[in-house]
């Protein structure tokens, strides 16, 4: 099957199922790297498709969305930093503007922050708190134990940012609990 075929249609993975769907074209070029960043787990690493298949992705995260959601959004919330990659060509496409949520001391001030557990370490989020309040769809790559995600959306909150969702390439869905907004996926693992 071609990557492109795939991607334009609706994936599978967003069914309720969290079996991993190995049959998706996107798992043939992401690479698994064991024991990275330390012994037991396991990295998905999925730069091969920015190198070679970026607008396939594009493609199959909008089609990730249910009908509808993109006309409730005025802007995407872009989590640093490959959040950055997908949220820019997203909004480039569709005409939205974007929020960034980066680590310490990378925006002007006034900033609002967050300190957030990693699977791996801790991290601290920032955003501009003086922007109008907007209707947000966050966008990230990997949803892995939703700590990033979760500092997100509640600085977005903090803000008067309504959040209406996120989207993200891969849910890693054994490692997070509830997210308090619909999280939209092309694969699960």
């Amino acid at each position: 099957m071609s990557i492109n075929a795939a991607a334009t249609s609706k994936n599978v993975e967003n069914e309720s199922s969290n079996e991993l769907n190995t049959d998706h074209p996107f798992w043939q070029v992401i690479r698994t790297v064991p024991d990275f960043p330390k012994v037991g787990i396991d990295f998905y690493d999925i730069t091969p498709l920015l190198r070679s298949h970026i607008n396939e992705v594009i493609d199959a995260l909008l089609a990730a969305l249910p009908e509808g959601v993109m006309d409730e959004v005025d802007c995407l919330g872009a989590v640093e930093a490959r959040g950055f990659v997908f949220a820019s060509l997203l909004a480039g496409r569709l005409g939205k503007g974007m929020i960034l949520l980066r680590k310490p001391g990378k925006l002007p001030p006034p900033v609002a922050n967050k300190a957030y557990a990693l699977e791996y370490g801790k991290d601290t989020l920032e955003m501009q708190n003086n922007l109008p309040p907007e209707r947000v769809l966050l966008v990230d790559d990997i949803l892995a134990t939703g700590g990033t995600l979760t500092t997100a959306y509640e600085l977005c909150k903090s803000a008067d940012h309504t959040v209406v969702g996120a989207l993200v390439l891969l849910d890693l869905v054994d490692l997070h609990g509830e997210f308090p907004v619909p999280v939209h996926m092309v694969l699960k693992a």
